[in-house]
């Protein structure tokens, strides 16, 4: 993991085509803002993002997500003209899910609950399409791997499921300390860290992002990217100073 590939990645989230945030992943505290998808694709990108974090929070949840079928479609076609790349989640939870997120052109996907679930999945998933394109999600409470839009516990420790990831062949991981989601109180950096460091995974980390110097640590530390989402929409942080930072130009 070294700070030089350090990757600052916008999230957007998703939730009946609308670009939303919650907090702590409640669907109970949302905050839907004045955009639309493709909008605040272009909006990120033309400030110097690169990579786009996209969640289908309607799959998370088990819900209906055609909506967010065309948002996504739309975010795709505005990363595509600019060059940039998008990583997405949400309600994968099968090979033939997974393989029309890659026709759709996604970069890379995230799985969640299917590691606890059906965890053949990723194991298929790697074998097919390669380490570069799979990532897993862990998102945590009280160290603790939550799933179904983390609404339940799945009694996994995030540790020991990341050294079996790793036994796998998977090397990126997107971690989320749920506490810190969407509340603007900045990561949770040493449990981020310690994580990347036991299991030595590509570790991109996400939740309570709120001012640049959030970044600059996680940078610091040598995680591999930060995921950024209400402090973006709210303008806590300047977009062009975040995405200076992570190319290593401010």
């Amino acid at each position: 993991m070294s700070s030089a590939s350090f990757t600052i990645l916008p999230a957007i989230d998703l939730r009946g085509g609308q670009v939303v945030r919650l907090k702590e992943g409640d669907p109970n505290r949302q905050t839907q803002y004045d955009t639309t998808p493709a909008a605040a694709a272009r909006r990120w990108i033309r400030a110097g993002a690169r990579w786009l974090h996209v969640v289908n929070l309607d799959g998370a949840f088990g819900e209906s997500a055609a909506a967010n079928q065309l948002a996504l479609s739309e975010i795709l076609a505005e990363a595509q003209h600019a060059g940039a790349a998008v990583q997405f989640g949400g309600g994968l939870r099968s090979l033939e899910a997974i393989q029309s997120a890659f026709v759709l052109g996604v970069r890379r996907v995230v799985l969640g609950t299917i590691i606890v679930e059906q965890p053949q999945v990723m194991v298929d998933a790697l074998a097919r399409w390669g380490a570069e394109r799979v990532a897993a999600g862990l998102d945590a409470r009280d160290g603790r791997i939550q799933v179904r839009g983390w609404q339940n516990d799945s009694a996994l420790n995030a540790r020991d499921l990341a050294l079996d990831l790793r036994s796998q062949g998977l090397r990126w991981v997107i971690f989320t300390d749920i506490a810190h989601d969407g509340m603007q109180t900045g990561l949770n950096l040493s449990a981020t860290t310690a994580l990347a460091r036991e299991s030595g995974l590509n570790m991109i980390a996400s939740g309570g992002v709120s001012r640049l110097e959030d970044a600059a640590e996680a940078k610091a530390a040598g995680l591999s990217g930060a995921i950024i989402g209400r402090a973006l929409y709210e303008g806590t942080v300047d977009p062009q100073a975040l995405f200076a930072l992570a190319t290593g130009k401010e």
